[in-house]
């Protein structure tokens, strides 16, 4: 829940939304929006689910306005999904009092960050999130329903130095087993500007790089397979795990898969050999990870998703930023379950100490990283 319902000034009350509200919220969804409007579909997920807050903002008993935040588990990231101000209580400071409240929600869940997108016609929207200090840190293109693009903000909600806008492109997976593959090219477009971010690589990139089989359905990408795919293309790969074990081989029961598995491990090995490609065994620590994006290096990191989403399965993100309290990944899987879209997955802040706990994937606690720097081959 969001914060306790509150009294101010006129008689104004302040407090969270609940289902028997949803009538009236689709109501104030008509008079403030012409386009992109929630749905009582929309709604009655959201307040239902449990990762998302909605605070009211109300005098007498009708809705003034609301304030619709988003979370996501594991991540202190808090995205500010809608916010609306009937048209005839506009300039009473209500958008403001809803922000703040809203910020104030985030807080109180341990958000770092707050983002939010405006569509680039609503100045009175931009000049209210710039008085409160949100800065404009991107473009996310053709968001809204008349294609226009969307402004990107956000705010950091604790002291500290915000990151500077990444280097690294995003590329969201568009299939469930993908996520190495766009990982990879996230880094990949990072180093070389000009190359084509598309399902087309995606997919050749996949089929270089797969276990053939992993915990169910299609395989996912391992890092020998996808260190060799970046090799291929010309870019300089260091490929860092813990172990010598295949890494995807327990994710499986049948031991014809695991055969597969082992086979498919010693093919990419064996062509690693034939290379001048590093392979280092040992964990690489999160002060590693810094220097070597500092040095102009993109990491390639496997984590764990269950400190995501309790699913005990790998994950590949790509390193966009560090400081010295955060790691910042760009997350290939968009959740459209859930309400989130690409802006949600970029650049996500995760607290030093936290991210060094998820990228321990399995019992054995393995872990996997592939740093591509400019090639030299």
């Amino acid at each position: 829940m969001g914060q306790a319902a509150s009294v101010s000034r006129a008689g104004i009350r302040l407090r969270d939304a609940t289902l028997t509200d949803v009538p009236a919220l689709l109501d104030l969804e008509e008079r403030c929006f012409a386009i992109d409007r929630l749905s009582r579909r929309n709604f009655q997920y959201l307040l239902s689910q449990g990762k998302a807050i909605c605070q009211l903002v109300e005098r007498e008993g009708e809705i003034l306005g609301y304030v619709l935040l988003l979370f996501r588990k594991g991540f202190p990231l808090a995205r500010m999904y809608s916010l609306a101000v009937d048209p005839g209580a506009q300039g009473q400071g209500l958008g403001r009092m809803l922000l703040e409240a809203g910020e104030a929600a985030a807080r109180q869940r341990n958000c770092v960050t707050m983002r939010l997108e405006a569509h680039p016609e609503n100045n009175a929207a931009i000049r209210l999130y710039t008085a409160a200090g949100y800065r404009e840190f991107g473009i996310y293109p053709d968001y809204y329903e008349d294609h226009a693009d969307a402004k990107r903000f956000e705010k950091r909600l604790v002291t500290g130095p915000g990151p500077d806008q990444t280097r690294v492109p995003y590329y969201a997976q568009t299939l469930e087993f993908t996520c190495g593959a766009a990982a990879l090219m996230m880094a990949m477009g990072a180093l070389n500007p000009n190359l084509r971010l598309d399902r087309r690589l995606e997919l050749r990139l996949w089929r270089e790089s797969t276990t053939v089989y992993m915990t169910k359905g299609h395989g996912g990408s391992g890092p020998h397979g996808l260190a060799l795919a970046a090799y291929r293309r010309g870019f300089n790969v260091r490929v860092h795990v813990s172990d010598e074990t295949d890494l995807f081989i327990d994710s499986v029961r049948s031991p014809h898969k695991k055969e597969v598995i082992r086979l498919v491990e010693e093919d990419f090995l064996a062509e690693i050999a034939e290379t001048d490609m590093v392979v280092e065994r040992g964990r690489l620590g999160v002060d590693e990870l810094a220097a070597a994006f500092a040095a102009g290096e993109v990491p390639v990191v496997m984590i764990s998703s269950y400190r995501i989403d309790r699913k005990k399965v790998p994950h590949w993100v790509t390193l966009a930023d560090i400081d010295r309290q955060f790691v910042y990944v760009h997350d290939p899987f968009v959740d459209v379950k859930e309400q989130q879209s690409a802006t949600d997955c970029m650049s996500i802040p995760i607290p030093r100490a936290e991210f060094a706990r998820m990228v321990r994937y399995g019992r054995a606690q393995l872990q996997a990283s592939i740093v591509l720097g400019l090639g030299k081959h």
